[in-house]
């Protein structure tokens, strides 16, 4: 019988190919009762990875955040994971909104403890209320509904207050003159505003966004210390991103 976490990963991947598909149907796949499947199912619901309908599974919609965790998931969860071992008990990160960003968070309320949380991301703050005994501190600012995320000059005014070792974030692209990009001005200024309070930063994101370019590149190359991401990086894009000081973590 597959693990639990096993199951998850080949549920969504069944439904990124098939968008929903039956109980009964999943359970025959996989091997197991159709019990074990609808426990399975209600944890990933409880996740926001899915929604229920009578009978069915189906995949969130994958405009928004919570759609976005289901694309990939194998790979973002073994991201951040291994973001999750550079977090020491005890210490003060911030987190940037994205769909890595957001395992990882999980991943820190399942294993660590006692940590402060500054994130401008109110999806992360809610997605791990109640998971978490640690501090979880949102930035304030303007309301981004399809992000679910705050952006604008407070987050700046509020991110001021702080300082941090690791601030960690997800990107939509890259490439080799312009570095990391965001699709989204507003928030690439959030990343930039937050990345002055931090030390280092670390990008969490699949290799497959390294071959797509953005539109608003990041600028802070300079804080980018390592990047945490899958084996099937171009052997160029590796060759660049270390000449310019940057560590690669592969999972």
């Amino acid at each position: 019988m597959r693990r639990k976490e096993d199951r998850t990963g080949q549920i969504l991947e069944l439904l990124v190919g098939q968008q929903k598909i039956e109980v009964a149907e999943l359970a025959a796949k996989l091997g197991v009762s159709q019990v074990t499947i609808r426990k399975d199912l209600d944890d990933m619901e409880e996740r926001g990875l899915i929604t229920r309908e009578h009978g069915f599974a189906a995949l969130s919609d994958r405009d928004d955040l919570q759609g976005r965790l289901a694309v990939h998931y194998e790979e973002k969860m073994k991201i951040a994971r291994r973001a999750a071992d550079l977090v020491e008990d005890g210490e003060t990160i911030m987190i940037e909104s994205g769909s890595c960003c957001a395992l990882l968070a999980r991943v820190l309320a399942q294993s660590k403890k006692d940590l402060t949380i500054i994130t401008n991301s109110a999806f992360i703050a809610a997605y791990i209320r109640g998971a978490a005994d640690f501090q979880i501190i949102l930035l304030g600012g303007i309301y981004q509904p399809s992000a679910q995320v705050m952006v604008g000059p407070m987050v700046r005014q509020c991110a001021e207050n702080f300082w941090v070792d690791s601030f960690f974030i997800g990107v939509d692209g890259w490439s080799e003159r312009a570095g990391f990009f965001n699709r989204d001005q507003m928030r690439a200024q959030a990343v930039r505003d937050m990345a002055r309070q931090a030390e280092k930063v670390i990008v969490l994101t699949e290799s497959g966004k390294f071959e797509r370019h953005g539109t608003v590149p990041l600028n802070i190359g300079d804080r980018i210390r390592t990047v945490i991401t899958d084996e099937n990086m171009g052997e160029k894009t590796a060759a660049d991103l270390r000449a310019a000081g940057t560590e690669i973590l592969y999972v």
